[in-house]
């Protein structure tokens, strides 16, 4: 059973993604960050999950999916908007509509799963204990979770920075800084934001053997989103950045999605 407040997030992301936020073109021609976002992502599935059957937990449009089943991998795709499973079918890739929390598919059916987005939708540390066990139950024994965060730190400069300090600080944004709750008023249907340490702590509390937690776009992320076309040469370098920066501690909070790499206990 969901509480009122997941209730409410699940409805305002159907409205936000269904009618009006393009998921596709913020990976391909919104901004420089996307494109950097999308291959960096790439970098880091092929590095951990080398071959086999992939299920893409959440999906959005395809994008991802898509890319893997061109790279070789066998891929199924599931996620909550109707509208992001019709963008993935007519990309080509086997997509349906199903919930994180409970996935339509026997145990051990996967070599690998990925979760790019249902962690940060999910406002309840159960619900996202759920949705973990739930892509580990479904991956075989030695194989991989790959999950996503939404940087905690990075959602903090983006309602802080640039505007005047009030004092004393906010409820909300304590709250932010603090837990990783999403303030009021805000059109992205945000469930939580993490530290990379706290997404390591929630894969261990779901059973599973964590590899890493990785920063994906770099301190140069944010950059990229603000800047419109920069040219090869600086998104380049961000690339490189964000690459050398991915793994320290604390620098790799200055990426705006964290990925933590885990492995199915036999």
């Amino acid at each position: 059973m969901t509480t009122p407040e997941q209730d409410d997030i699940d409805a305002r992301i159907q409205t936000y993604y269904g009618e009006a936020f393009d998921e596709h073109a913020r990976l391909t021609t919104r901004s420089a960050q996307g494109p950097l976002e999308f291959r960096r992502t790439h970098e880091i599935i092929r590095e951990h999950v080398p071959s086999g059957r992939v299920l893409d937990i959440g999906g959005g449009a395809g994008i991802h999916a898509r890319a893997l089943t061109d790279a070789g991998y066998a891929v199924e795709m599931i996620d909550p908007v109707p509208r992001h499973v019709d963008q993935a079918r007519a990309a080509g890739v086997a997509a349906s509509v199903a919930d994180a929390r409970e996935l339509p598919f026997v145990d051990d059916a996967f070599d690998a799963a990925i979760m790019l987005g249902p962690l940060y939708h999910l406002a309840s540390r159960d619900d996202r204990l759920r949705a973990l066990r739930e892509a580990s139950r479904v991956v075989r024994p030695g194989g991989a979770v790959l999950a996503a965060g939404l940087s905690r730190y990075v959602a903090f400069g983006a309602t802080s920075l640039g505007r005047p300090v009030p004092s004393p600080i906010p409820g909300e944004w304590a709250a932010l800084i603090a837990d990783g709750r999403p303030g009021p008023g805000l059109r992205f249907p945000a469930g939580h934001f993490h530290t990379a340490e706290e997404l390591q702590a929630e894969l261990e509390e779901a059973d599973l053997e964590v590899v890493d937690v990785l920063g994906v776009e770099g301190p140069a992320g944010l950059f990229l989103e603000q800047a419109g076309d920069v040219g090869e040469q600086v998104a380049g370098a961000a690339l490189i950045v964000a690459r050398a920066a991915s793994a320290l501690p604390a620098i790799r909070d200055q990426s705006a999605h964290l990925i933590a790499i885990a492995r199915v206990r036999d």
